[in-house]
């Protein structure tokens, strides 16, 4: 399977790391240059950024942008394509994970990672690989560090954020019209939440999106409401699935990320 690292030219340490853990899984993959906070596209006060539950600040607009680039290569390509941030810590059964999912029929979108919040889950599973299943998704909360994508999946995101954009992980949250699976136990989570799993990392992170600076002014009535909107579909989204899914934290070994 393809796999993509979102990384920043300036984020050396970040890459190093990356390289270094998917050598170490015996994995291939192509460094996909982030777009960069000072990029034109990201400082930009089109009309466009102003769709959101809020308003966005330039990091994030960048991280976004990132991700649609992701998603248009994968479109250019035709395969199924494993997305990564460059603070993804990835479990040791992320190769034969990605072997599986290569013969998985029908799934648009595969999450691997978890980060500590409540996910709406089917009851039911499907057996992956060995002590690994994958789950229907139909509620995310957070988390856009290590997802595998397929064509289909990625033409949806890009329809959706040609109207709409917001956080990645938001955009991928919203996604209701998309078939999305969760491999649990999950088999990546970022650097930030290793520390409350007991799992070790080679550095402290520091967010390139925290560290953006402020939006110089508050959200207005028409980004409550939107916001408002978003809650009120998370709801009815949960209420649709009644009796065959549940709201629960995914499982996770923390054995599983260790060398």
């Amino acid at each position: 399977m393809d796999i993509l690292v979102i990384n920043l030219p300036s984020a050396t340490e970040r890459m190093t790391f990356m390289a270094a853990q998917l050598q170490r899984l015996g994995l291939a993959y192509e460094r996909l240059d982030a777009i960069s906070a000072s990029d034109p596209a990201a400082q930009s006060r089109a009309p466009y950024w102003e769709r959101w539950e809020r308003p966005l600040k330039t990091t994030e607009k960048a991280c976004l942008l990132s991700h649609i680039a992701a998603w248009e290569r994968i479109i250019a390509t035709g395969r199924p394509t494993l997305v990564l941030e460059d603070d993804a810590m990835l479990s040791r059964r992320v190769p034969e994970v990605l072997a599986a999912l290569e013969n998985i029929q029908n799934a648009q979108h595969v999450t691997l990672e978890v980060r500590g919040r409540r996910k709406l889950v089917a009851k039911r599973a499907s057996a992956l690989v060995p002590g690994l299943v994958i789950r229907r998704l139909y509620q995310d909360r957070s988390g856009a560090a290590a997802y595998v994508l397929w064509p289909d999946g990625a033409r949806y995101l890009l329809e959706d954020t040609r109207q709409t954009p917001g956080l990645a992980d938001a955009v991928l949250c919203r996604a209701y019209g998309m078939t999305s699976y969760q491999v649990e136990p999950a088999c990546a989570l970022q650097l930030d939440r290793c520390a409350s799993h007991g799992i070790a990392t080679p550095f402290a992170p520091v967010s390139s999106i925290d560290a953006g600076a402020a939006v110089d002014r508050k959200p207005g009535p028409r980004f409550r409401a939107r916001r408002i909107a978003a809650q009120l579909r998370m709801g009815l989204r949960a209420l649709g699935q009644l009796g065959r899914a549940d709201r629960r934290e995914i499982d996770l070994k923390p054995d599983d990320f260790q060398p």
